[in-house]
């Protein structure tokens, strides 16, 4: 031992020395409001894991040495480098003064042990280091870590001396080069591919500790023992007796003694639960025998999967709680993967969360640990994402050994993060394999949470669906939509929609190849389209099951300028009240508590057994039969209602009768009936205000006059009723669905017409086809033969929904009106499910309200409406990215007269 002793001794006496040159960042290509805030000495100065806290720690962010290398073979031990770079930001990051790309580099730097940790372990720790690192104490090689997002640690006790002390860390990244996990990370950067993060990218730091060390709490709430089981990971420490405290605003509310590497109850009585408007979090502290004390927190929640409402829904404590969020990429402009300062981290979930999202998803990245501390704190659900192999080729033997083992690791590392709720190996297909058998794995790892195989795996590279894992999830821009239907194993999501775009100059990263999925012109009309598009969701929530969604995205990133803020976090691109007001309408439709007005809509029976019933009148009473799509039109249009502002009370609703208008249910005598007014207490009794539902999903329907009294069906017939027990609860509940008839407004089927310009100033000009493309002229009965047949149609039933209409050439028999590329066209049916889509049209009242009129909507495009525009004729929008969506005379551009035949 004397002689280690001295030849530390010895080997310190000719340690170079750092010398006190300070790194420099470069100016970045943009630049955030944190930029400047970036200290040059101690940057990202927090404690950088919230989850795992001990009160004495030393940073090593800050400056250090830096060089290039060919390999990693030589580490430049005891030999000054020749350049400076900031350390946690990435070497091609304008934050580390490098900016450059590097494969193979040594960074170096000395520290000096403070004096009051003599007689303990010192660990140094890493947040991450992409992808392959080795690090040498004082000459000394601790280890090889592979792995560019998880944290890894050196007890470097026995390489220290007294003094300054010499770290040196090589680093190798071939990004996409090889088969690691990358995410979006490539060398050919552009469009929705990355510009690479290399090296030390998260803090860098040293604490004293025993030899017998906690390294990881495994924090699982169990709501329904009341209490919080954990697993105390230890080095050193197997066997040895743990005590943990639970707190609640530095009060203890529960202890409990257990063994460390084995799963103890710690009771949490009367727990307040975690959720997203409440995201309570107690504190924790621990004590391993032999005095190693760690601090920590966790949230109380349950998570699971249950039939509500008859349908599957994925549950927080118990309940259906709608996942909206965004497609959070992680990336900076000044940064790179690494946020310029805790406060820019924090930022980024501020703003989601202030804009009324309760959910991010992390698309193929894995943030540092304070990332998740916020997100706990501020109350967003995370769906985390794996970092995804390279697309577009097959995993080798030794890819896929890396991903499992870093996909291990991920879920190792945050088990106990409070907010995680779904864990998503691949996405897109992209270095998808095996994919039945990783959502198997992923399980068995962490039976406590949903996993979803691959987001996305309904298009681009996905391999087929292997059918396991709790969750479908589908992409589609500029949707939002789904293409299946959650099953009852599988809730259905959607992973991906919007992209919408704006260009902002002065505010884009500076390269061309700018893409959006649609572009906008203006932030209003960015707004306007974000509130359409994202509108749907309700139908899809409450018609077919969805049960989260993802907006693309957040922020721009790079080439993409699809977000909400500029890249550089400095402009706002939409109205962001306007964006709020709508995300908690789409949330407050799924609690059951918002439905959609002036909208048709079906109510569908939620009891188990009867869900296929749906509340239709006959004979004038309210009652329940079985009916479905292929069921006759006059049973489909009976179980059909505009849902109106409530009669009595405009924050409640009314029910207008489709077939028969002017007619509403009303209760009289607590049952229902389907009447027109009769004055006296109808409106009140024609008014029912919406609740979440009673059996946990869906809405159950309260009587504006009678308190207490809902909305239910008994014996096939409709009552109003109190909680009387037995099956109530899910009788009173009601899935308000798509509507079974679609047409708002009446055609007559079988029967030619013409439909003729309303617009002032255009109003002789009629809709025809003219070489197989539809426009408007001015046509009239003195016009030749051929223009008149051009603007006839026969009205037939809609070959997608016989509930709408398609429209047939009278001088073209078998050819019909159909949209592609968003022009309306005559083209020949081929028979196909996209030419039946796209040559059906949904009859809805004219958006001028002007009686008599017409309003023509696609019905595979929702809220997409025949439109003239520079006599041409498109399915167009109001404020859509296209010229042809154009806000002035939308209205009166998509009403038409249904007129007697020209030709």
């Amino acid at each position: 031992m004397r002689a280690c002793i001295a030849a530390l001794i010895c080997a310190a006496s000719t340690l170079v020395v750092a010398g006190p040159a300070t790194a420099a960042p470069k100016p970045p290509p943009l630049s955030t409001p944190w930029t400047a805030q970036v200290s040059t000495t101690n940057p990202l100065p927090e404690y950088p894991r919230p989850q795992l806290t001990r009160t004495e720690w030393q940073s090593l962010n800050g400056t250090w040495q830096f060089a290039g290398a060919s390999n990693l073979n030589n580490p430049p031990v005891n030999t000054p480098l020749g350049e400076e770079i900031l350390v946690p930001y990435p070497i091609e990051s304008a934050l580390s003064g490098i900016v450059r790309r590097q494969d193979h580099s040594y960074y170096r730097r000395t520290f000096t042990v403070p004096a009051g940790w003599s007689g303990r372990n010192v660990q140094l720790n890493f947040g991450a280091v992409d992808w392959q690192s080795k690090v040498w104490v004082n000459g000394r090689l601790l280890g090889t870590h592979e792995g560019g997002y998880d944290k890894f640690s050196y007890d470097i006790t026995a390489a220290l001396r007294s003094g300054a002390n010499e770290l040196i860390v090589g680093v190798w990244d071939p990004t996409n080069s090889q088969d690691i996990p990358v995410g979006k990370q490539r060398l050919q950067r552009g469009g929705i591919w990355y510009t690479p993060y290399s090296g030390i990218w998260q803090t860098v730091w040293l604490e004293p500790t025993q030899a017998a060390r906690i390294t990881r709490l495994d924090t699982t709430p169990n709501l329904a023992a009341g209490g919080l089981d954990l697993v105390v990971q230890t080095a050193n420490g197997s066997g040895r007796a743990v005590t943990a405290q639970v707190l609640a605003g530095g009060t203890v509310v529960g202890q409990a003694t257990g063994t460390a590497g084995t799963s103890f109850r710690v009771p949490v009585p009367n727990a307040r639960l975690w959720t997203p408007d409440q995201p309570f979090l107690y504190d924790l502290k621990v004590t391993l025998a032999g005095g190693d004390t760690v601090g920590g927190y966790f949230g109380m929640r349950s998570l699971g999967k249950a039939m509500l409402g008859g349908v599957l829904r994925p549950t927080l404590n118990g309940k259906f709680v709608s996942q909206l969020g965004t497609l959070d990429q992680g990336y900076w402009p000044d940064g790179i993967s690494t946020a310029p300062t805790d406060a820019a981290l924090r930022f980024d979930l501020e703003q989601q969360k202030a804009l009324g999202f309760n959910m991010v998803r992390k698309h193929i990245k894995v943030e540092n640990d304070r990332w998740f501390y916020w997100a706990d704190r501020l109350g967003l659900m995370v769906w985390q994402d794996m970092p995804a192999l390279a697309s577009g080729r097959e995993p080798s033997t030794l890819g896929r050994q890396r991903f499992e083992r870093e996909l291990k690791e991920l879920i190792d590392e945050h088990k106990g993060i409070t907010s995680i709720v779904q864990w998503v190996p691949f996405n897109e297909g992209w270095g998808e394999y095996d994919a039945g058998r990783i959502a198997d794995l992923v399980k068995s790892w962490d039976p406590t949470r949903l996993v979803n195989h691959n987001s996305g795996s309904n298009c681009c590279d996905s391999d087929p669906d292997p059918g396991n894992g709790d969750v479908i999830d589908d992409h589609m821009y500029v949707g939002p939509g789904i293409t299946r239907a959650p099953t009852a194993t599988r809730i259905a999501v959607n992973g991906e929609y919007g992209g919408l775009g704006l260009r902002v100059p002065g505010h884009e990263w500076p390269t061309s190849g700018k893409f959006a999925y649609e572009w906008l012109p203006t932030p209003t009309a960015l707004t306007d389209r974000y509130v359409q598009i994202t509108s749907k969701l309700v139908d899809l929530i409450n018609g077919n099951g969805l049960s989260g969604s993802v907006y693309t995205e957040p922020t721009d990133v790079e080439e993409e300028l699809n977000g909400f803020y500029t890249y550089d976090r400095r402009v706002q691109k939409m109205d962001f009240a306007r964006v709020r007001a709508v995300n908690l309408r789409v949330l407050g439709a799924a609690q059951g508590t918002t439905l959609p007005t002036n909208r048709l809509a079906s109510l569908r029976v939620t009891t188990p057994g009867y869900t296929d019933r749906y509340l239709r009148h006959r004979d004038g009473l309210a009652r329940t039969d079985v009916i479905s799509p292929a069921s006759g039109s006059t049973d489909r249009q009976d179980a059909t209602y505009f849902v109106r502002p409530g009669l009595s009370n405009s924050a409640c609703y009314s029910f207008e009768s489709r077939n028969f208008p002017g007619r509403y249910l009303r209760h009289r005598g607590y049952r229902v009936y389907s009447e027109a007014s009769t004055g006296g207490s109808f409106t009140a009794d024609a008014t029912f205000c919406a609740r979440p539902g009673l059996s946990g999903g869906g809405t159950s329907l309260e009587s504006a006059n009678l308190a207490g009294y809902y909305l239910r069906h008994r014996n096939a017939e409709i009552w109003l009723d109190r909680d009387t027990g037995g099956s109530f609860r899910d009788d009173a509940t009601w899935a308000v669905s798509a509507p079974l008839w679609r047409s708002g407004a009446t055609l007559a089927t079988g029967q030619n017409r013409s439909f003729r310009v309303t617009t002032a100033g255009y109003d002789d000009r009629y809709l025809r086809h003219y070489d197989g493309h539809v426009r408007t002229d001015v046509i009239t009965p003195a016009s030749p033969a051929t223009d008149r047949a051009d603007a006839t149609f026969t009205v037939r039933p809609g070959f997608a929904d016989t509930s709408c209409y398609s429209f047939e050439s009278v001088n073209f028999p078998g050819e019909y009106l159909r949209h592609a590329g968003y022009r309306l066209q005559r083209a020949a049916n081929d028979n196909s499910p996209v030419f039946q889509q796209d040559a059906t049209f949904c009859a809805q009242p004219p958006l001028t309200a002007v009686p008599g009129q017409v309003s023509l909507e696609s019905i595979n495009y929702p809220g997409y409406y025949w439109r003239h525009y520079a006599e041409a004729v498109y399915i167009a929008t109001n404020g859509g990215g296209n010229a042809w969506d154009n806000p002035v005379s939308y209205a009166a551009d998509v009403t038409w007269a249904d007129s007697t035949p020209l030709g």
